[in-house]
């Protein structure tokens, strides 16, 4: 059986590539959300702004949006999108 991992890419303006392949729990062009219970990484310690730009794999094409907001429980991080759009296929970035 083949399990997929969600992963995004988050980059700041003016700054770079904060995360490459991060894995979360839950994603959609809505936002997407990490569970840390029981793990070492905590909320707080993601570092993921108002600003930033997220890319993922949707299907076969490469998505992105801008994080909107960002909420930090005990527990969970939950990171909304807006302004979600499909990249050219020829899109890439190293």
């Amino acid at each position: 059986m083949d399990q997929t991992f969600l992963t995004v890419d988050v980059e700041r303006r003016g700054y770079g590539r904060r995360y490459t392949a991060l894995p979360v729990d839950t994603l959609s062009r809505d936002g997407f959300a990490i569970d840390c219970t029981g793990a070492y990484m905590r909320p707080e310690w993601f570092d993921i702004r108002q600003g930033d730009v997220v890319r993922w794999r949707e299907g076969g094409r490469q998505v992105q949006g801008n994080v909107a907001a960002v909420e930090r429980t005990s527990e969970w991080v939950r990171v909304q999108v807006e302004g979600v759009v499909p990249l050219p296929p020829e899109a890439f970035f190293p």
